[in-house]
């Protein structure tokens, strides 16, 4: 914070003392801190594009996955780009209700392959159930993926 200070101070003085310099080189500055804020919020949008058509299925299916691991994935890729990784949250609900029953979310389940998944791809796996709160059981709840945050190939 001082160092911020300490700089703006520099730099009123330095424009007060050589006007016509220090607004030249103040404007590109200006200009190339805009186009690199512009390329950030383009890619950022684009992603969350992709993102968005991505479908990720989540549910309890102990007859389908092992005991350790009862929660069943199904991640459908329905973007134009091949996905490289997808990371998510875990949520999990009752019906119609908007609490969250997990203890933590500290959870991070995510898809990381050596071959990416192309477009119209799946992918299908088992996971552990997050924790839940006491007093809840897994085959009553739903499960839901949130907080997207993903790649895709070029």
């Amino acid at each position: 914070m001082l160092i911020g200070v300490l700089l703006l101070l520099v730099w009123l003085g330095l424009l007060l003392r050589y006007p016509d310099k220090v607004a030249t080189v103040s404007l590109a500055a200006a200009f190339g801190v805009a186009l690199i804020a512009a390329g950030t919020l383009w890619q950022e949008q684009r992603t969350a594009q992709h993102l968005a058509q991505l479908e990720l299925w989540l549910r309890h299916a102990p007859d389908e996955c092992p005991a350790d691991r009862p929660l069943a994935v199904h991640l459908h890729n329905g973007s134009r780009l091949p996905l490289l990784e997808l990371r998510w949250q875990v949520s999990a609900r009752a019906p119609s209700d908007s609490v969250e029953l997990n203890e933590d979310r500290y959870d991070m389940p995510h898809y990381s392959a050596s071959d990416p998944l192309q477009p119209g791809g799946d992918w299908h796996t088992c996971l552990p159930l997050p924790p839940l709160r006491h007093g809840y059981r897994a085959q009553s709840l739903e499960f839901h993926a949130e907080r997207l945050d993903g790649r895709f190939a070029d």
